[in-house]
């Protein structure tokens, strides 16, 4: 947990602000651009059918009941009543890439504050917890936007240096967390795969739904490295002196062997995967998944 302390300390303050101020601005631009949609966020039911009127969005016509009866009717939704966000976002030291200025751990805690800010806005209830091999930092579930503040502090005053242990986490959320909810975990999973899917069938078998994003850097997804490169190895793996041209085809193989892996047992498991590249703006990861979902569900 972060000390008094260290929230009381005037740069750890000035970090906590910018990120919210970020995250407010990237969340109100979206909805900015959604106009007045009800289907701007996660937990949404289906709820009733009425006729449709001239004005409405066609996107939520329901095709099914224009087939049997020839008549138009817009489907209504609504949101789930006490349902919690848990956000989970991974602060192990291999989050700590960055081939630009931001690393892997910069750009997660954005999103994780973005989809904070955005699920309190919809008056409905997030937790937040940043993890390595175990959690490291804790804020419980609240439905009180004023509480942004403190789920920021927690965000930008967390340092990246411990080794990952992703499927112990998981597996333990799963054991303290006895209502089903959503779980949004934000991380490069650069851990067992085989054992991350086992903890997300223990949260699925809860009745949870789990979205993954798989956050790379474009160094990583690319591997476009030129002359002669040292690689220091993070959570404990070796230094390597090596030209990466000679490497780059074996390694691409080995990432997206990885990828297709995690991503397919997503799928199997009835999850949301989205792979994210640090090179592109938070915005545009955070309309582009919710139009996706929206869609859906839609």
């Amino acid at each position: 947990m972060a000390s008094q302390t260290s929230l009381l300390d005037p740069v750890a303050l000035q970090r906590a602000e910018m990120l919210g101020l970020q995250a407010r601005q990237v969340v109100e631009g979206y909805m900015a651009g959604e106009h007045k949609s009800p289907y701007r966020g996660f937990a949404i039911e289906f709820s009733q059918h009425r006729e449709y009127v001239p004005g409405d969005d066609t996107r939520h016509l329901d095709w099914k009941v224009l087939g049997r009866s020839d008549r138009y009717y817009i489907k209504q939704y609504e949101q789930e009543t006490n349902y919690v966000a848990h956000i989970l976002v991974d602060g192990s030291e291999s989050m700590k890439y960055g081939s630009g200025n931001v690393t892997k751990f910069d750009y997660a805690r954005t999103m994780a504050a973005c989809l904070a800010y955005l699920v309190l806005m919809q008056r409905d209830a997030a937790s937040l917890a940043v993890f390595d091999s175990v959690v490291r930092s804790f804020h419980p579930r609240t439905d009180n936007l004023s509480s942004i503040h403190n789920l920021m502090n927690l965000l930008a005053n967390f340092a990246p240096v411990q080794t990952t242990n992703i499927a112990d986490v998981l597996n333990e959320m799963a054991r303290q967390v006895k209502r089903k909810g959503i779980f949004i975990v934000i991380s490069d999973f650069f851990d067992d795969v085989d054992e991350v899917l086992r903890g997300i069938q223990h949260l699925r078998f809860g009745g949870s739904e789990v979205i993954l994003f798989h956050v790379l850097d474009a160094q990583e997804l690319d591997f476009h490295f030129k002359g002669t490169v040292e690689f220091i190895g993070l959570e404990g793996g070796p230094k390597l002196i090596t030209r990466p041209a000679d490497l780059r085809k074996s390694y691409l193989s080995e990432l997206n062997g990885f990828i297709d892996k995690l991503r397919g047992g997503c799928e199997r498991n009835g999850c949301n995967y989205v792979q994210v590249n640090t090179s592109t703006p938070w915005h545009e990861v955070l309309s582009s998944y919710l139009a996706t979902r929206q869609h859906r569900y839609g």
